[in-house]
């Protein structure tokens, strides 16, 4: 097996599964682009799709749909492309993939401070082709002719408008994409005051207290999954424009400018779309006063992840938190597809997802 092939992460091996780019694997290792050789297939494309992003080792075997002679294992090799990274590869090249300059290969950025310096607006559009930032972002984006492989690229290649905040809509509705972070907790602390209230009707204070703190528990792996199964459900972005539009607006766009001061945190009316379902389920799995004692809880622990996360990016912070402050900042110039946890890397840990500092290792190499 040659070692000169490029490694490739299962999360990018399972992304290639359309008629744009189709990738098999064989023994769960060598990876091929078979997509110049999908009109070719004797079985037609479309046997070929099915298993596109998948292991084909036991379909080339099986004698009642088609074993496939020597021949074709032979053919196979003018369509290798790579090598299925192992856990632990795929571990090393996920958290430190970095090019000759030291550069992060997901984000094009060597460091923490290059998230603030001021982008140079006609460099940037003539190199990438990507969002003129003199101009709305919105209708950009909407009626944009992107792929999906270079919207996920570009939109995590972040920039810096410099003072003030890029044009979102460039309209009457601008205002409303603006957030400033003393929002949140000037108007979710006194409906988290009224819940805790509500749940006093029925129950006493000792049992408030614990039953607010598992609320609070409960927001932080809410604040998890929420980061990375719907912020950054990219692997499962539909192929469409207007899909790619949606992303951007909900969380493509911090990561596109992420030291914007006026969209760290969310507009409250997203807030109530996002948080309607989860005071729904409260109140469908226990009783009306524990449920809005839990509830009020969960919303606490929101109130503090968002100042948190504009704290991170924007404060002088305590030790505990200076820690905290660099782990995000790595998810925003190091690598995005880790580090989820903005409050605590606990269900990083817990999930597989943590990032690992590997400064002194990449040293070394």
């Amino acid at each position: 097996m040659s070692t000169s092939l490029p490694l490739i992460t299962v999360a990018d091996f399972e992304k290639h599964n359309t008629k744009k780019s189709a990738y098999i694997s064989l023994h769960g290792r060598k990876v091929y682009d078979l997509t110049s050789f999908l009109d070719d297939h004797p079985g037609g494309a479309g046997f070929i799709l099915d298993y596109a992003g998948k292991d084909v080792t036991d379909i080339m075997k099986d004698v009642i749909s088609h074993e496939h002679s020597e021949s074709a294992y032979e053919m196979l090799d003018d369509y290798l492309v790579g090598i299925l990274a192992t856990p632990e590869e795929q571990n090393n090249l996920m958290v430190s993939e970095v090019d000759e300059n030291g550069v992060y290969v997901l984000t094009g950025m060597s460091s923490a401070e290059e998230l603030s310096i001021t982008t140079d607006f006609d460099y940037d559009y003539e190199q990438h082709q990507f969002l003129d930032l003199k101009k709305p972002l919105f209708p950009q984006m909407l009626f944009g002719n992107f792929t999906k492989e270079f919207y996920l690229r570009e939109v995590h290649r972040p920039r810096h408008y410099g003072n003030g905040s890029a044009p979102l809509f460039g309209n009457f509705l601008e205002p409303l994409s603006k957030t400033p972070w003393f929002v949140v907790p000037t108007i979710w602390l006194p409906v988290i005051g009224y819940c805790a209230y509500l749940a006093s009707g029925g129950l006493r204070a000792f049992a408030i207290v614990p039953l607010f703190a598992l609320g609070t528990f409960i927001w932080t792996l809410v604040e998890y999954l929420m980061h990375r199964m719907l912020f950054h459900m990219d692997d499962r972005l539909p192929d469409h424009q207007i899909f790619f539009t949606l992303h951007f607006i909900l969380h493509g766009v911090h990561h596109y400018l992420p030291m914007d001061k006026l969209r760290l945190v969310m507009p409250p009316t997203l807030f109530i779309v996002l948080a309607t379902p989860f005071y729904r389920l409260a109140h469908l799995l226990f009783p009306y006063h524990i449920g809005m004692a839990i509830f009020a809880g969960g919303m606490f622990g929101y109130v503090l992840y968002d100042c948190t996360h504009y704290f991170l990016h924007h404060a002088v912070l305590p030790p505990y938190f200076k820690s905290l402050k660099s782990y995000h900042l790595e998810h925003h110039y190091k690598n995005y597809e880790l580090g989820f946890g903005v409050t605590s890397k606990f269900w990083d840990v817990v999930f597989g997802t943590a990032l690992v500092d590997t400064s002194a290792r990449s040293k070394s190499l």
